[in-house]
């Protein structure tokens, strides 16, 4: 089976942090659903007429577009794919975008999984962060969406924000664990070139936390969780049994997927295409029937290292038969030699056939991935 991406580049606030693509919501924006609803019409076939069994409404932020927009491209999608009956399908919303009669609309449309954009529960962190919401806003969220009868659940959290300690962090997890909630994704704050916080840490304004407080946030995190009843299924995801994103994990298993609307990325095992980064190039492209996107041909060894990237940051890891079978001995040969190192560091274990970091190693996870990527042929 395979899944749809729809990205939605509209905010009403840009956050200090976020390096996605978006833009400020303008007045209007329905010329931009109309191309993405024509974009599916262009590349239905790019997934070679494949089930499609998960649907995510990303951003930006989908929730500040109608609910008549959302009702128009699920139709246009049920109209022009096949639509698994039991399909998961997300919408990431912003809490103050949302109140009783939006979630109970959204699940007239089917829509079974939502995301909160929660991110702290500390209205310190959030004015930092650059949040439309409050603290408060965001527990009246979660207990509406809960409450509308939705049971898959998501909301997002960050740690490693300036100013906040391991108290703090603490505190935020605690309080999460309040609410009956399946899912959560926790991410590290990472300061990316071209956000507010580059700006002002270049100003001297914004000052990292220390590699001590960092690593001391994310054994909470995974201790915490543990203890919660959550499983850590991906370095930034913790679900209860059967909550796993299933849209998520698709990217890490590498299913195929398309992704609609601008800077969006496509995957098809054997190709990746990704939509240019302007809501006016991508319009007036679709508009004039001109070529919207880029793609490459994946060789054998950017396949193998999309593998690796992907597998190593979940707990299934590394599944040596598909190796074997896949890329063959020379991979299989490839991927042995250069885990020998980290098993003696006790930073990959290997259970069964598979090769897993153990939490030692999800620290430093980048560096690890970045030792297993086979040099392209120049």
């Amino acid at each position: 089976m395979a899944g749809i991406y729809i990205h939605i580049p509209f905010c009403k606030k840009i956050c200090s942090y976020c390096d996605f693509y978006r833009i400020i919501l303008p007045g209007d924006y329905s010329i931009l659903i109309d191309s993405l609803i024509k974009e599916a019409e262009i590349r239905k076939n790019y997934l070679k007429d494949e089930v499609i069994s998960t649907i995510y409404f990303g951003g930006g932020t989908p929730s500040v577009i109608s609910l008549k927009e959302i009702e128009r491209i699920l139709n246009h999608l049920y109209n022009h794919f096949k639509i698994d009956t039991n399909c998961e399908i997300t919408i990431e919303l912003n809490p103050d975008d949302i109140d009783p009669s939006y979630l109970k609309a959204l699940k007239k449309l089917n829509i079974n999984r939502v995301s909160l954009g929660i991110q702290s529960w500390r209205d310190n962190d959030l004015v930092l962060l650059k949040r439309r919401h409050n603290a408060a806003q965001a527990e009246k969220a979660l207990i509406n969406t809960i409450n509308a009868g939705f049971e898959n659940i998501t909301i997002d959290l960050i740690y490693g924000i300036p100013g906040m300690s391991s108290a703090d962090w603490i505190a935020n997890l605690e309080k999460t664990f309040t609410f009956d909630i399946k899912h959560f994704s926790a991410y590290h704050l990472t300061i990316e070139p071209g956000t507010a916080f580059a700006k002002m840490k270049e100003k001297g304004l914004l000052a990292e936390i220390d590699e001590e407080e960092s690593a001391n946030q994310f054994n909470i995190l995974i201790e915490k969780a543990e203890k919660a009843g959550f499983i850590h299924y991906e370095i930034s995801n913790f679900g209860k049994e059967g909550y796993f994103s299933r849209h998520n994990t698709s990217y890490w298993k590498q299913i195929n997927y398309l992704g609609l609307g601008p800077s969006a990325h496509s995957f098809n095992n054997y190709s990746r295409q990704w939509n240019v980064k302007s809501v006016n190039n991508y319009i007036n492209s679709i508009r004039n029937n001109k070529s919207f996107y880029e793609g490459e041909e994946l060789s054998a060894k950017t396949r193998f290292n999309e593998y690796i990237m992907t597998s190593l940051r979940t707990m299934w890891g590394i599944d040596l038969d598909f190796v074997e079978t896949t890329f063959e001995k020379e991979g299989y040969d490839y991927i042995i030699n250069t885990a020998g190192k980290f098993k003696e560091y006790g930073l990959m274990k290997q259970e069964n056939k598979n090769l897993i970091l153990t939490n030692q190693g999800k620290m430093i996870s980048d560096n690890i991935i970045s030792e297993f990527m086979m040099p392209e042929e120049e």
